[in-house]
């Protein structure tokens, strides 16, 4: 297909103009040994390198070990810093030459570099990505359900104003009227030092069951509850809602997993992989 038919003309002229590079580099879960191999040689070409932080935490992260592995200086960055001021902090450097951009995780996960992608395109740079472990791929293998078997995520924020997110609950619901399993995210306010933790969520989530009268998450109902994923302590814990209401999950960052159906294969892992009983993962 020719390029102009994809782009157009005037995106395929841009893209023949840019100059300069911004690498996106995933570092993973936990500590700087997730980046891989191709992204500690992307870093070590940069002509600058940049960190964000606050997107979520890494528990075993040693900048200084980062720096040594990577071979330069890395300078880290504020929500602030990339969502408000990345024209002249990172774009304008970036014009003129190689920026790598370390971010937790998978970098496209986050909306926020979505974003500074974007505006690094209009800007005439030329974009690349380093991908890593993420919490929406590592947390399907972590407890052994099946990654085609999740529907719509959902977050839940480390705050908000007024009753509980009405969409959060849809989404799950929704995913549970479809058989499906919801993966749910609790955000983390690095910057703030604010996060929402796994019983409090769950507890969250069934009073607006109870308090809308509805009753797709009941006190009796599956969870798995999931923190640290990568880390040498990572917990993985399946029970029900007011069993895990109970659990002592330790530090952040956390996720929880609301099951759809069960395939036997998953009950079976659910059972080995995260402390299930098994009368709790039988179909009724």
């Amino acid at each position: 297909m020719p390029a102009n038919i994809l782009y157009g003309d005037h995106e395929e002229e841009l893209r023949t103009q840019m100059t300069g590079e911004l690498v996106f580099i995933g570092v993973g879960l936990y500590d700087e040994y997730g980046m891989s191999l191709r992204g500690q040689a992307e870093a070590k070409s940069s002509d600058f390198l940049f960190m964000e932080y606050y997107t979520s935490v890494m528990q075993g992260l040693q900048l200084a070990n980062l720096k040594e592995i990577v071979g330069k200086d890395v300078k880290l960055l504020s929500r602030k810093d990339v969502e408000e001021n990345a024209e002249k902090l990172i774009l304008a450097k970036a014009q003129r030459g190689k920026v790598g951009f370390i971010v937790p995780g998978d970098p496209m996960v986050a909306t926020t570099h979505v974003d500074l992608r974007l505006r690094a395109h209009r800007a005439g740079v030329r974009t690349s990505i380093v991908h890593a472990a993420s919490v929406v791929t590592a947390a399907f293998g972590a407890t052994g359900l099946q990654s085609y078997k999740f529907g719509r995520t959902v977050t839940i924020p480390a705050m908000w104003q007024g009753e509980f997110p009405e969409s959060i609950y849809a989404g799950i619901k929704t995913n549970l009227g479809a058989g499906l399993h919801s993966l749910v995210l609790l955000e983390i306010d690095v910057e703030n030092n604010r996060f929402i933790s796994i019983p409090l969520a769950l507890r969250q989530l069934l009073n607006h069951s109870e308090t809308k009268h509805e009753t797709a998450i009941r006190p009796e109902s599956l969870a798995v509850g999931i923190a640290r994923l990568e880390s040498p302590d990572v917990v993985t814990k399946a029970g029900t809602v007011s069993e895990l209401i109970e659990y002592e999950f330790g530090d952040p960052p956390y996720a929880i997993i609301i099951p759809g159906q069960l395939h036997f294969m998953e009950a079976e892992a659910l059972v080995a992989f995260c402390g299930a009983s098994k009368e709790l993962v039988t179909p009724k």
